[in-house]
This record gives structure tokens, sequence and C-alpha cells, in this order.
């Protein structure tokens, strides 16, 4: 599984999505207000989930707003972010 697989099964899974499937999200759609149609609340806890699932921190709004304007910017950061951290290591 592709990790943008992963963020759409995730996404529809732990935010209760109705009515739509990991298959249904297009990978760069945007997952705010007319895209998947996510709001304030599913931000906050979609910062939750990168961290726990993934082990990526999102430090602000700025950076969140980045993150989340689709499955392809998301997986982009995550990737970003995870070998920085190899790296680092």
């Amino acid at each position: 599984m592709t990790l943008k697989d992963r963020l759409k099964s995730m996404l529809v899974r732990e935010l209760n999505l109705e009515d739509i499937s990991p298959g249904d999200i297009v990978d760069d759609e945007p997952l705010f207000g007319e895209g998947l149609g996510l709001d304030s609340l599913d931000a906050v806890e979609l910062v939750v989930l990168v961290e726990k699932h993934f082990g990526v921190v999102i430090k602000d709004m700025d950076e969140g707003r980045i993150a989340f304007a689709s499955v392809n910017s998301l997986a982009a950061f995550i990737e970003e972010r995870s070998s920085a951290c190899a790296a680092a290591e």
C-alpha cells in the first residue's frame, strides 16, 4: 500500500467520512472546503493522526495549511519530514 493509499484510508476511517471510500479521494483534490469538505475540527484531529501514525509533527497553522492542501501535499510533507528525521539520526 502506498503512502497516499494509507493516507486516504486513514482519512476515511479516522475522520468517519460517510458515503466516501478511499478510492473516491483524488490525490490533488483539496482536503478542505469544496474539495473533500474537511473543517477546522478535522484539521486538529488530522494533526494528531499524522503524528500518531507517521511520527511527523506539524508545528503551526502555516505548516498545516501547506501540508493539508491535498493528499499529494500531505504525502510529500510526510516523506520530506520522515527523510529529514532519518538523516538527522
